[in-house]
C-alpha cells in the first residue's frame, strides 16, 4: 500500500511540474505572438568602430565579454529601460532586474522577446545560450535557466551593450 501511495505522490509531482512547464511556454508563446517584430539594422565593421567604444566594439561586435562586477549597470537599480548600445532597441526594463551575484547586470525577463535572438554558442568548450539583439546583431550576454520566478531565467547581459534610460527621460516628466 505505501508503494501504491508512493508511486501516486511520485507521478501527481511528475504530473504537475509538466503542467507547469507547459503553462510557461504557453505563457512566452501568447507573448511572443502579441510583439511586433523589430527592423534590422546593417553596418560595415568601419561604421560600428566609428559609433561604438573600444570595448563595446569588442563586446558587442567581437563577442567579447567585460570583467565581472566592473561594468556600469552590475549594481546599479534605478527605475528606467535599457536599450540595446549600438542600436537603441529595447531590451529590458529596470523592473525585471534583480542582483544575482555573478557580476554583470541580471534580468529575468525581456521586454519584447522579438527584440532578442538565442544563439547557442559553443565556444571556450562550452554549450551556453548567447543572446544578440534581433535589430543589429549585437552580442549582449547569455540566458541560464537558473533566474528568479516567474520565468526562472537569468539574462546575463554586459553593461557595455547597454544604453540606460531614466523613467523621468521616457514619459518626459521632469
Amino acid at each position: 500500500m505505501k508503494t501504491i501511495l508512493s508511486l501516486f505522490i511520485l507521478f501527481s509531482i511528475n504530473l504537475y511540474s509538466n503542467y507547469s512547464a507547459m503553462a510557461q511556454d504557453d505563457i512566452r508563446s501568447k507573448k511572443l505572438k502579441e510583439q511586433h517584430v523589430v527592423p534590422k539594422v546593417v553596418k560595415l565593421a568601419e561604421e560600428w568602430k566609428k559609433e561604438l567604444s573600444p570595448m563595446q566594439c569588442e563586446v558587442t561586435r567581437n563577442k567579447g565579454t567585460e570583467r565581472p562586477f566592473t561594468g556600469q549597470y552590475f549594481d546599479f537599480y534605478e527605475k528606467g529601460n535599457y536599450h540595446c548600445a549600438n542600436c537603441g532597441a529595447l531590451l529590458f526594463s529596470s523592473e525585471s532586474k534583480f542582483k544575482s551575484g555573478c557580476g554583470w547586470p541580471s534580468f529575468n525577463d525581456v521586454v519584447n522577446l522579438k527584440s532578442i535572438n538565442i544563439v547557442t554558442d559553443k565556444s571556450l568548450g562550452m554549450v551556453r545560450t548567447e543572446i544578440t539583439c534581433a535589430n543589429c546583431e549585437a552580442h549582449l550576454g547569455h540566458v541560464f535557466e537558473d533566474g528568479p520566478p516567474p520565468s526562472g531565467l537569468r539574462y546575463c547581459i554586459n553593461s557595455v551593450s547597454l544604453k540606460f534610460v531614466p523613467k523621468q527621460e521616457q514619459t518626459g516628466k521632469p
